[in-house]
């Protein structure tokens, strides 16, 4: 890093995936990491990749849709680490279905993880981001924000995120706060396992016909991503602001 102060960050879903990988990634550019998950100790095997290589990690149990324990996590974080600046809002779920199929708990699920939980997360973190002089929020979208078959709950949320980082980047912009999006392609994740099975195909065979339709001629890791959130959470990024960047191997339409 270009300074001597260890900023502290929180990731939200943190235990695996693309959660997992960005925690990791941001521990070796030097932050001290929060790892946010529904189960703490999912979370060990993340922050025992940190610590294993030098890194300082903290797994913190949470429901990112409920506002009194996020207020209690956000807190925990301070108190235990320091105050968090750097926020990766990754915590998502799937609850897919075709419209006339998907229940009001499928739309409430996946709208109270995704979008809420941003809100509340953002929302305690960012007074301290504001006493700090500097903060970095990344909200995790997906190319799903464009429409895809199946997702009318999850393509919602993650159009929602976009304008929610946006309004973010122009409402505390002027704090030395930045806020922008990362919308992944397809990555190979327990999530898009879950979408091949629900598709009745094999995943080797999903990723295969995924790779075919990517103009890199290969599907994305979470370090792909991760790479991606590295850059918009750096110190160097301060003028990069309400953006959203798809990560998926090349354009989309």
């Amino acid at each position: 890093m270009s300074t001597t102060v260890q900023r502290v960050a929180i990731v939200t879903g943190g235990a695996r995936g693309i959660g997992a990988a960005t925690a990791v990634r941001l521990a070796r550019e030097g932050r001290a990491v929060a790892v946010l998950d529904l189960d703490e100790a999912a979370c060990k095997d993340t922050v025992d990749r940190i610590t294993a290589d030098g890194g300082t990690a903290l797994a913190v149990g949470c429901d990112v849709s409920d506002t009194e324990r996020v207020s209690a996590a956000v807190e925990r974080v301070a108190a235990e680490l320091g105050p968090p600046v750097v926020l990766v809002n990754n915590a998502g779920v799937l609850r897919d279905n075709l419209l006339f199929k998907m229940s009001d708990d499928d739309w409430d699920t996946v709208m109270n993880v995704h979008l809420r939980g941003a809100f509340l997360v953002s929302r305690a973190c960012q007074k301290h981001m504001v006493d700090t002089g500097f903060g970095r929020v990344v909200n995790l979208s997906s190319s799903s924000a464009l429409g895809n078959r199946g997702q009318a709950n999850y393509a919602a949320a993650k159009a929602g995120l976009q304008g929610f980082t946006k309004t973010l980047a122009k409402e505390l912009g002027k704090f030395g706060i930045t806020a922008n999006a990362v919308a992944p392609g397809f990555i190979v994740t327990d999530m898009t396992a879950q979408t091949a099975a629900r598709v009745g195909m094999g995943f080797e065979d999903f990723q295969k016909a995924a790779a075919d339709r990517i103009p890199v001629q290969r599907v994305g890791r979470p370090e792909d991503i991760a790479n991606a959130v590295a850059f918009f959470t750096g110190e160097d990024a301060g003028f990069v602001s309400g953006q959203v960047l798809y990560v998926a191997g090349g354009p989309l339409n």
